[in-house]
């Protein structure tokens, strides 16, 4: 059975649309990668999963997290869940962290609040022990540091630290590595690699960045406007995508092998592969998802429906 298991998600704003009817799964020790542009409905979704979307939001469908409707569940039994079971990193530690409080406080008000009964020397050495899983230096003798002491990519492994000390089955990480350079992004990821393999964690990883996504997920989930265009294990969606819009992100990254003399594809056009799958603004109703090999589904449409 899966652990999360996304039904039909619908999340509107008013009269603006930011999730349409997706459905997702993510298995126990498995790493889903959603990916899109900006505005596509990455963050939204993984807030919805958390219910921390304000009440602006209509929110419907379901959203089973092991067998648990979260979107019925009371606001006390979903405080448990947040933090305990299921965990987040957000995308910059400096706006996420309290700049006035020891960092080792931080991450000690996290614990104390999903397990209570334990003294203040088991709380501590719980936080030293979260520290040290995420390789920050001399994590007792920088208990009460404040994050302005830290370099970005030490926040960022604070607030992994913070995610993990509870132990949760899934963590969702939204854009960890957006604001860190390539050499400290490489290894936020392989830690997070680490510790889905020493923890037994599900991840669900958010990002706009392919190449991040080509080394940390097993399945990848491509948005765009809400809508879930193509789904597929890793190997397939970069080998052989067949929606239009996941050949023209990959178009648009660079590579050791891109032609220099050639511009890089771009996302506002609304040409049609042989798949015939539109890329623009979908049409309502969508055409509905298709599986073209197991395990590989893609939002295709007859071609009478493909815009011109």
């Amino acid at each position: 059975m899966a652990l999360l298991h996304i039904q039909d998600l619908n999340i509107r704003f008013g009269a603006a649309q930011a999730v349409r009817e997706l459905s997702l799964h993510i298995d126990p020790r498995e790493s889903l990668g959603l990916v899109g542009e900006s505005g596509s409905g990455k963050s939204v979704t993984a807030l919805a999963i958390l219910r921390l979307l304000d009440e602006s939001a209509t929110v419907t469908g379901r959203i089973h997290f092991e067998g648990r409707d979260l979107l019925t569940l009371s606001q006390t039994e979903m405080r448990r869940v947040r933090g305990r079971e299921i965990a987040m990193i957000f995308q910059e530690p400096m706006t996420a962290l309290n700049p006035v409080m020891p960092v080792g406080e931080q991450i000690a008000e996290a614990v104390r609040l999903h397990q209570h009964g334990l003294s203040r020397r088991q709380v501590r050495e719980q936080v030293i022990e979260a520290m040290d899983a995420v390789a920050l230096p001399s994590p007792a003798a920088r208990f009460a540091d404040y994050p302005h002491q830290f370099s970005g990519g030490q926040r960022q492994r604070i607030l992994i630290a913070m995610a993990i000390a509870n132990r949760p089955r899934l963590l969702i990480a939204d854009e960890p590595t957006t604001a860190l350079d390539v050499t400290v992004q490489a290894r936020i990821l392989d830690l997070l690699a680490q510790l889905r393999e020493r923890f037994g964690l599900a991840m669900l990883f958010i990002s706009h960045d392919l190449a991040v996504v080509s080394q940390v997920a097993d399945r990848v989930a491509v948005l765009r406007h809400g809508l879930l265009l193509e789904e597929a294990p890793r190997r397939t969606i970069f080998r052989n995508p067949l929606h239009v819009y996941t050949r023209s992100l990959l178009g648009a990254v660079p590579t050791m092998k891109t032609d220099l003399e050639k511009p890089l594809a771009t996302l506002g056009t609304r040409t049609v592969t042989s798949a015939q799958a539109y890329i623009g603004e979908p049409p309502t109703p969508p055409p509905p998802l298709r599986e073209a090999e197991p395990g590989h589904w893609v939002r295709v449409a007859p071609a009478s429906e493909v815009p011109s």
